[in-house]
Order: C-alpha cells, then sequence, then structure tokens
C-alpha cells in the first residue's frame, strides 16, 4: 500500500478580489480530498462552495467504505465502493445546490466547479466537474489527468487561456450534473497536483513542470506557482493542492 507521505494546500483570494470564492479541504482519515471553484459572486460563490464542501464531506463519511450502503442516485461496477460513494456525493451536493438556487433570480445563483478524490485500496478515484484540474508527476513526467469541462480544452486553444475558462459544467449549474470520473492506481512517489483556473491560466504546463521540480517544500512551490500567475495579472482566487505518495 502506497501511504501519503506529505500534502500541501493554500487557497487565497488572490492580490484583487475581496472575498475567496475557491476552497479545498483535506481529510486524512477519509482519504478524501477537493478542490473548488465557486462562481456567482461575493456571498454567493463562496456560501456555495461552503454548502458544497459541507454536504458532500457529510455524505461521503456516511456511506464510503460500507458495504451495505444504499446508494440513492448512481452505482456503477466499474468502480471503488468509495468511487461510488464520491460520485453520490457529488450528485447529492448538486440536488442541494439547485434546491438553494430555485427561488432566485439568475444573478443570485451560485454554483462550483469540483474535484473530488477518494483513496482506497492504491487506488485513487477522481470525480469532477467544471474548471479545475489535476496533473500527475511520476517518474518525471507530467501529465493531466482530470482535464477540465470547460471552454479552454473544448477550443484547444491556450493563447491567453484566462479569457476561455468558464466552465461548462458545475453543481448548481444545469439541471444535469455532468461528471468525469477516472481512476488510478498510485504507485510510489507520484505526485498530485490539483489546481484551479486562478493558477494554471496563467502559467504553462512546462512552468508548472518545472517548478514541481525545484528542490524545494511542497508549500514553496505552490507559493512560487502563485506569484508567477499573479505577475502575469492574475485576477481570481488560487488553490493548489499537493498529494505526495
Amino acid at each position: 500500500m502506497n501511504q501519503l507521505k506529505s500534502y500541501a494546500a493554500r487557497t487565497d483570494q488572490g492580490p484583487y478580489l475581496q472575498v475567496n470564492e475557491d476552497g479545498q479541504d483535506i481529510d486524512l482519515i477519509n482519504k478524501l480530498f477537493l478542490i473548488m471553484d465557486g462562481f456567482g459572486g461575493s456571498n454567493v460563490g463562496d456560501e456555495t462552495v461552503k454548502v458544497a464542501k459541507e454536504t458532500i464531506k457529510k455524505f461521503y463519511t456516511k456511506i464510503g467504505g460500507d458495504p451495505d450502503s444504499t446508494l440513492p442516485f448512481y452505482y456503477s461496477h466499474k468502480y471503488l465502493l468509495e468511487g461510488n460513494a464520491l460520485i453520490n456525493s457529488m450528485h447529492y451536493a448538486h440536488a442541494t445546490i439547485k434546491d438553494m438556487n430555485l427561488d432566485k433570480e439568475m444573478n443570485q445563483r451560485g454554483g462550483a466547479s469540483v474535484i473530488g478524490a477518494s483513496v482506497a485500496d492504491n487506488i485513487m478515484t477522481l470525480v469532477s466537474t467544471g474548471n479545475c484540474l489535476c496533473y500527475l508527476s511520476r517518474r518525471g513526467n507530467l501529465s493531466l489527468v482530470s482535464r477540465p469541462d470547460g471552454q479552454l480544452y473544448l477550443g484547444h486553444d491556450d493563447y491567453e487561456a484566462h479569457f476561455h475558462c468558464a466552465p461548462t459544467s458545475g453543481l448548481g449549474l444545469f439541471e444535469d450534473l455532468h461528471l468525469k470520473v477516472d481512476e488510478i492506481r498510485i504507485l510510489k512517489d507520484d505526485l498530485f497536483v490539483f489546481m484551479t483556473d486562478g493558477v494554471y491560466a496563467r502559467i504553462s504546463e512546462k512552468e508548472i513542470e518545472y517548478i514541481i521540480e525545484k528542490n524545494l517544500a511542497s508549500n514553496k512551490k505552490i507559493d512560487e506557482m502563485f506569484e508567477l500567475a499573479n505577475s502575469r495579472g492574475n485576477l481570481d482566487n488560487q488553490t493548489t493542492i499537493f498529494l505526495q505518495f
């Protein structure tokens, strides 16, 4: 079993915004990791992220790892029980946020991009919706293992990428929730890096790889990524998680 050796996480409102609509959570007991990017504005996006985080965690910890659990929305034999529990948790959060939005005007409705990651039996299950992403650094190679569902990757054009980061899915965004599910077998020394678009939209994949390979503590690498993005005019919130196995 490849255990988690270390982790680092940071979320920041960024250099210009007065509120942080991003969020992250590291649950070492339940081996559940979340990164989120809310939208909807002040007192909307940040509140939506808070509700999404609490709902996913509460639901997942209730049914994850319990073979007798009843899964109300979805079940697939392709995925581990923990993966199915995470999928159902995100469906439940989506339904909760939709109910919150029901009687609100469009400009008062909130939503969130999310990647949830659960670890069990040396498998990481990534369940994503919206414009967060996850890289895997393995044996000197960097690969995108959870791709954003947004305009940037829809068009495959990274020129001035920060103009093309609008999510095309997300919790509470549309009637139907579109989830992308990936299972990855964890190998020794794997590094998983989760980011919101306030980080990755302003720096290139080569620059991310260069920073990852530096002989620095993980929290210092995150700081360097934020500083580089900000030096290029970042106007967004920023969140990054490092999970080192």
